[in-house]
Protein backbone atom coordinates (compact mmCIF):
# COMPACT_ATOMS: atom_id res chain seq x y z
CA UNK A 1 0.00 0.00 0.00
CA UNK A 2 2.93 2.28 0.54
CA UNK A 3 2.98 3.13 -3.23
CA UNK A 4 -0.47 4.00 -3.33
CA UNK A 5 -0.73 7.77 -3.68
CA UNK A 6 -3.32 10.30 -2.29
CA UNK A 7 -2.49 12.49 -5.80
CA UNK A 8 -3.09 9.69 -8.68
CA UNK A 9 -6.36 8.31 -6.45
CA UNK A 10 -7.70 12.27 -6.52
CA UNK A 11 -6.45 12.24 -10.45
CA UNK A 12 -8.21 9.21 -10.77
CA UNK A 13 -11.79 10.46 -9.01
CA UNK A 14 -11.90 13.16 -11.61
CA UNK A 15 -11.78 11.16 -14.64
CA UNK A 16 -14.19 8.81 -13.26
CA UNK A 17 -16.46 11.93 -12.88
CA UNK A 18 -15.95 13.01 -16.52
CA UNK A 19 -16.36 9.67 -17.44
CA UNK A 20 -19.67 9.16 -16.08
CA UNK A 21 -20.76 12.87 -17.08
CA UNK A 22 -19.98 12.04 -20.65
CA UNK A 23 -21.87 8.60 -19.96
CA UNK A 24 -25.02 9.72 -19.04
CA UNK A 25 -25.64 13.57 -20.56
CA UNK A 26 -23.96 12.62 -24.32
CA UNK A 27 -23.95 8.77 -25.11
CA UNK A 28 -26.79 7.11 -22.83
CA UNK A 29 -29.70 10.02 -25.06
CA UNK A 30 -28.17 10.72 -28.46
CA UNK A 31 -27.98 6.79 -29.48
CA UNK A 32 -24.14 7.01 -29.78
CA UNK A 33 -22.72 4.60 -28.31
CA UNK A 34 -19.35 3.18 -26.92
CA UNK A 35 -17.66 0.22 -27.37
CA UNK A 36 -15.87 -2.40 -24.69
CA UNK A 37 -17.35 -2.25 -21.24
CA UNK A 38 -19.15 1.01 -21.33
CA UNK A 39 -20.70 0.28 -24.40
CA UNK A 40 -21.74 -3.08 -23.02
CA UNK A 41 -23.07 -1.29 -19.98
CA UNK A 42 -25.79 0.94 -21.79
CA UNK A 43 -26.36 -2.40 -23.70
CA UNK A 44 -27.71 -3.91 -20.91
CA UNK A 45 -29.30 -0.92 -19.56
CA UNK A 46 -31.66 -1.03 -23.12
CA UNK A 47 -32.08 -4.86 -22.91
CA UNK A 48 -32.74 -5.19 -19.07
CA UNK A 49 -33.12 -1.70 -17.68
CA UNK A 50 -29.57 -2.45 -15.65
CA UNK A 51 -28.41 0.64 -14.78
CA UNK A 52 -24.67 1.23 -15.64
CA UNK A 53 -24.08 2.01 -12.25
CA UNK A 54 -24.89 -1.76 -11.29
CA UNK A 55 -24.05 -3.66 -14.53
CA UNK A 56 -20.29 -1.51 -14.41
CA UNK A 57 -19.66 -2.57 -10.36
CA UNK A 58 -20.20 -6.36 -11.60
CA UNK A 59 -18.51 -6.16 -15.15
CA UNK A 60 -15.50 -4.64 -14.15
CA UNK A 61 -15.02 -6.70 -11.06
CA UNK A 62 -15.12 -9.74 -13.88
CA UNK A 63 -12.60 -8.25 -15.84
CA UNK A 64 -10.24 -7.67 -12.81
CA UNK A 65 -10.75 -10.56 -11.17
CA UNK A 66 -9.54 -12.23 -15.14
CA UNK A 67 -6.52 -10.21 -14.89
CA UNK A 68 -5.44 -10.53 -11.30
CA UNK A 69 -2.94 -13.19 -11.97
CA UNK A 70 -1.24 -10.35 -14.72
CA UNK A 71 -1.51 -7.34 -12.71
CA UNK A 72 0.00 -5.94 -10.27
CA UNK A 73 -1.75 -4.63 -6.40
CA UNK A 74 -1.15 -1.64 -7.12
CA UNK A 75 -2.96 -1.86 -10.49
CA UNK A 76 -5.71 -3.47 -8.88
CA UNK A 77 -6.52 -0.26 -6.09
CA UNK A 78 -6.41 2.11 -8.36
CA UNK A 79 -8.72 -0.01 -10.73
CA UNK A 80 -11.01 -0.38 -7.58
CA UNK A 81 -11.12 3.37 -6.86
CA UNK A 82 -11.64 4.38 -10.41
CA UNK A 83 -14.78 1.84 -10.74
CA UNK A 84 -15.93 3.21 -7.06
CA UNK A 85 -15.76 6.46 -8.49
CA UNK A 86 -17.56 5.90 -11.94
CA UNK A 87 -20.41 4.11 -10.38
CA UNK A 88 -20.80 6.03 -6.91
CA UNK A 89 -21.01 9.39 -9.54
CA UNK A 90 -23.01 8.10 -12.23
CA UNK A 91 -25.79 7.07 -9.40
CA UNK A 92 -25.71 10.73 -8.59
CA UNK A 93 -25.88 12.12 -12.14
CA UNK A 94 -28.41 9.61 -12.88
CA UNK A 95 -31.12 11.35 -11.01
CA UNK A 96 -31.15 14.44 -13.02
CA UNK A 97 -32.81 14.65 -15.96
CA UNK A 98 -30.10 14.97 -19.43
CA UNK A 99 -28.54 18.28 -20.50
CA UNK A 100 -28.87 17.69 -23.86
CA UNK A 101 -31.54 15.81 -25.13
CA UNK A 102 -31.84 17.11 -27.83
CA UNK A 103 -27.97 15.68 -28.67
CA UNK A 104 -30.53 12.74 -30.65
CA UNK A 105 -30.84 15.28 -33.34
CA UNK A 106 -27.01 15.85 -33.72
CA UNK A 107 -25.52 12.32 -33.90
CA UNK A 108 -21.96 13.36 -35.50
CA UNK A 109 -21.72 16.19 -32.15
CA UNK A 110 -22.43 13.61 -30.02
CA UNK A 111 -20.10 11.27 -31.37
CA UNK A 112 -16.87 14.19 -30.85
CA UNK A 113 -18.63 15.75 -27.49
CA UNK A 114 -18.84 11.87 -26.04
CA UNK A 115 -15.33 10.94 -27.27
CA UNK A 116 -13.63 13.99 -25.54
CA UNK A 117 -15.91 12.88 -22.18
CA UNK A 118 -14.33 9.36 -22.16
CA UNK A 119 -11.16 9.86 -24.09
CA UNK A 120 -10.21 12.69 -21.03
CA UNK A 121 -12.18 10.76 -18.19
CA UNK A 122 -10.39 7.11 -18.96
CA UNK A 123 -7.12 9.01 -20.00
CA UNK A 124 -6.73 10.41 -16.40
CA UNK A 125 -7.35 7.31 -14.80
CA UNK A 126 -5.20 4.96 -17.34
CA UNK A 127 -2.06 7.02 -17.17
CA UNK A 128 -1.88 6.72 -13.40
CA UNK A 129 -2.37 2.80 -13.74
CA UNK A 130 -5.93 2.65 -13.13
CA UNK A 131 -8.71 0.28 -15.80
CA UNK A 132 -11.90 2.37 -15.38
CA UNK A 133 -13.91 0.30 -17.21
CA UNK A 134 -12.06 -3.35 -17.19
CA UNK A 135 -11.52 -3.09 -20.63
CA UNK A 136 -7.63 -2.57 -20.16
CA UNK A 137 -7.22 -5.99 -18.00
CA UNK A 138 -9.54 -7.65 -19.91
CA UNK A 139 -7.32 -6.96 -22.90
CA UNK A 140 -4.35 -7.48 -21.44
CA UNK A 141 -5.34 -11.09 -20.24
CA UNK A 142 -6.39 -11.71 -23.81
CA UNK A 143 -3.59 -10.81 -25.21
CA UNK A 144 -1.24 -13.02 -22.92
CA UNK A 145 -2.84 -15.80 -23.66
CA UNK A 146 -3.05 -15.71 -27.21
CA UNK A 147 -0.38 -13.53 -28.45
CA UNK A 148 -2.54 -10.83 -30.24
CA UNK A 149 -1.64 -7.23 -29.81
CA UNK A 150 -3.48 -5.43 -27.32
CA UNK A 151 -4.68 -2.93 -29.95
CA UNK A 152 -6.48 -5.21 -31.88
CA UNK A 153 -8.19 -6.76 -28.64
CA UNK A 154 -9.50 -3.62 -28.21
CA UNK A 155 -10.65 -2.91 -31.42
CA UNK A 156 -12.09 -6.36 -31.72
CA UNK A 157 -14.14 -5.87 -28.47
CA UNK A 158 -15.40 -2.72 -29.31
CA UNK A 159 -16.94 -4.48 -32.74
CA UNK A 160 -18.75 -7.02 -31.15
CA UNK A 161 -20.03 -4.55 -28.61
CA UNK A 162 -21.20 -2.27 -31.27
CA UNK A 163 -22.76 -5.21 -33.33
CA UNK A 164 -24.60 -6.25 -31.05
CA UNK A 165 -26.04 -2.41 -30.15
CA UNK A 166 -27.93 -2.89 -33.61
CA UNK A 167 -30.26 -4.28 -31.92
CA UNK A 168 -31.57 -0.95 -30.56
CA UNK A 169 -29.21 1.63 -32.27
CA UNK A 170 -30.65 2.32 -35.55
CA UNK A 171 -28.06 1.26 -38.41
CA UNK A 172 -26.73 4.65 -39.50
CA UNK A 173 -25.93 5.65 -35.88
CA UNK A 174 -23.41 2.61 -35.48
CA UNK A 175 -20.97 4.43 -37.94
CA UNK A 176 -21.09 7.51 -35.42
CA UNK A 177 -20.62 4.90 -32.87
CA UNK A 178 -17.75 3.69 -34.34
CA UNK A 179 -16.05 7.60 -35.28
CA UNK A 180 -16.04 7.61 -31.22
CA UNK A 181 -15.02 4.67 -30.15
CA UNK A 182 -11.79 5.86 -33.08
CA UNK A 183 -11.77 9.26 -31.32
CA UNK A 184 -11.84 8.13 -27.87
CA UNK A 185 -9.06 5.99 -28.23
CA UNK A 186 -6.58 8.21 -29.80
CA UNK A 187 -7.81 11.37 -26.72
CA UNK A 188 -6.90 8.38 -24.19
CA UNK A 189 -3.75 7.84 -25.53
CA UNK A 190 -2.88 11.88 -25.63
CA UNK A 191 -3.93 12.43 -22.37
CA UNK A 192 -1.73 9.15 -21.21
CA UNK A 193 1.27 10.95 -22.48
CA UNK A 194 1.20 14.69 -21.09
CA UNK A 195 3.11 15.81 -18.74
CA UNK A 196 2.41 16.68 -15.71
CA UNK A 197 4.61 18.92 -13.87
CA UNK A 198 3.06 18.57 -10.47
CA UNK A 199 2.93 14.49 -10.86
CA UNK A 200 7.29 15.05 -10.99
CA UNK A 201 6.86 17.20 -7.73
CA UNK A 202 4.59 14.59 -5.44
CA UNK A 203 6.23 11.41 -6.52
CA UNK A 204 9.89 12.07 -5.80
Amino acid sequence: MKHIKLSSCILILIGSVIQAFGLYHVHSCSGVTEGGVLGLTLLLQQWFEISPAVSGAVLNMICYFIGWKLLGKDFIIYSLVSTAGFCGSYKIIEQFPPLWPELYEMPLLAAVLGALFIGIGVGLCVRVGAAPGGDDALAMSISHVTGVGIEKVYLVSDLLVLGMSISYIPLGRIGFSLLTVILSGQIIGIVQRMKLPWRKKTEK
